[in-house]
């Protein structure tokens, strides 16, 4: 069990730090002013949004990266802290990125498996806004699927713990 999750922080690590660099990148590179220029009010309130999800997803991203990084440094590894590690990430970072709460762009599941992007856009974006997102969506579809078990499993799992431990 602790040989699989210490696997799973490691994988999940290296996935992280290309995004985080994608994305830390676009935002260094992209001003509201320049992506929103000559547009109307609703385009304007389309990218602040995008903006600001962008940058939580960012610090989620980053916090996740950092702890997984602390979880895989430590002399004697932790399964419980590696656990909860993945959780949080499957929790903020990973529903950050599919589920915005700007809801500039969402997952349509009916184009998932057509080898079709199945991100839709709320306005129709520029194209390096376009394009961050296509670029970091394989990441983190990678990660929902690697930590799907963190969904439900593992907060089940926890309360029985709970609970036996109580009884």
């Amino acid at each position: 069990m602790s040989a699989n999750v210490q696997k799973l922080c490691e994988s999940a690590r290296e996935k992280l730090k290309p995004a985080i660099e994608k994305l830390e990148t676009f935002l260094n590179e992209h001003s509201l002013a320049q992506l929103s220029a000559n547009q109307d009010e609703e385009t304007v309130l389309f990218y602040q949004g995008f903006l600001s999800d962008l940058r939580h997803l960012l610090v989620f991203s980053e916090v996740s990266y950092e702890k997984l990084g602390t979880v895989l440094r430590r002399a004697n590894f932790d399964v419980d802290f590696a656990e909860k590690a993945l959780y949080h990430l499957y929790h903020q970072s990973v529903n950050s990125f599919f589920y915005p709460r700007n809801e500039c762009y969402s997952e349509d599941g009916r184009y998932a498996y057509t080898g079709q992007d199945a991100i839709r856009f709320r306005v129709k974006p520029v194209r390096s806004a376009r394009d961050i997102i296509m670029e970091i969506t394989k990441t983190y579809e990678e990660l929902r699927d690697d930590l799907n078990y963190y969904e439900s499993d593992y907060l089940t799992q926890l309360r029985m713990q709970s609970q036996r431990n109580h009884a």
